[in-house]
């Protein structure tokens, strides 16, 4: 079985597939440390003629449906060693090659950041060392009734798929009230993962902190608007880990300026970064974190470890965990 690694960024490969998981898929799955890009398969098809298996991480070109047959005839499966497949898979799916990815892994650290900044969020966090900062002391004690904590505290949370079903869990480790909107989310699932579902416009009305999981696609762009944001309760953050897309910036910039109290904790935008001059570097209210939320650093390889743990059990015949089909790619991000 010949596998191939294909990525536009060399580096990228290096920093996500660790050691140990080389070893294994070199012992494997016979691969090499080459890695091509789409320009050197496009120039020499022939050599691509009998690859069975491509692995990939951030950086995994774009093919057509005919560029696939000719220059990938009699391959199985693509193993994407990062999240979100959106900008390459359907192609591959429609000519019956399967699609697996690492989304699971890539949802832990996000996770992980979100519900770290859910809870300092109900405390006034932002807020408060802003203010403490600038040395307002008594600011700050004024402002401590303001912010209730977690205890009890409504949380809500928009999009349920794999980061959003994540942190719910993650939070039963919190005496939260969670609520959540997804039209896709069943009352059982719901209730597996103690959440109530509600309407969009109720979750922004009273959760304290909000926290944006949407899919990404046409469905979702600009869907966040300035009705929801002036909908929140005093002192509320929102939270922003899934894309920059899907909220109509010019309105979060108004509310945030008419509602000094709200706080937005944004690590995505769009374009990404703010444009120079942007609104969103001087409001007060409005904190930026460079997309860190995702898999950094040391975190990456957890996800090409996801990908050779899937690629052991694909190669023994074995129920696959992550494999990603045209009718999810509706909903995933």
């Amino acid at each position: 079985m010949k596998a191939v690694f294909l990525c536009e960024k060399q580096d990228k490969i290096r920093q996500v597939y660790g050691k140990e998981t080389l070893e294994s898929l070199f012992a494997t799955a016979g691969l090499t440390s080459t890695v091509y890009s789409k320009a050197e398969v496009l120039e020499n098809p022939s050599h691509f003629a009998d690859t069975e298996l491509v692995f990939s991480t951030w950086g995994m070109p774009a093919f057509s449906a005919e560029e696939i047959k000719r220059c990938f005839p009699v391959l199985r499966a693509v193993f994407y060693a990062a999240g979100s497949v959106q900008s390459f898979a359907r192609p591959f799916l429609e000519c019956g090659v399967q699609v697996f990815s690492a989304w699971a892994a890539n949802a832990v650290p996000v996770a992980e950041y979100t519900v770290a900044q859910i809870l300092l969020s109900n405390k006034g966090f932002f807020t408060q060392s802003r203010l403490m900062k600038q040395g307002d002391l008594a600011a700050t004690k004024n402002l401590k009734e303001k912010y209730h904590g977690n205890y009890g505290e409504r949380v809500g949370l928009i999009g349920v798929g794999m980061i959003g079903s994540l942190v719910a869990k993650m939070l039963r480790e919190y005496q939260l009230e969670v609520v959540a909107y997804d039209p896709f989310l069943s009352d059982a699932r719901a209730k597996e993962l103690g959440v109530t579902r509600v309407s969009l416009q109720e979750l922004f009305s009273t959760g304290f902190t909000v926290s944006n999981h949407l899919a990404n696609n046409a469905q979702t762009r600009g869907m966040l608007n300035g009705d929801l944001f002036a909908r929140m309760r005093p002192y509320a953050t929102f939270l922003n880990t899934g894309r920059g897309a899907q909220v109509v910036e010019a309105d979060l910039v108004q509310v945030l300026t008419d509602r000094p109290d709200l706080t937005a904790v944004l690590d995505v935008t769009y374009p990404e970064p703010p444009a120079p001059g942007h609104p969103f570097y001087t409001l007060p209210n409005c904190v930026l974190t460079p997309h860190i939320a995702g898999s950094l650093a040391n975190e990456t390889q957890r996800m090409a470890a996801y990908m050779e743990e899937e690629y052991q059990r694909y190669r023994k015949g074995e129920i696959c965990r992550y494999g990603v089909t045209l009718s999810m790619l509706e909903t995933m991000a």
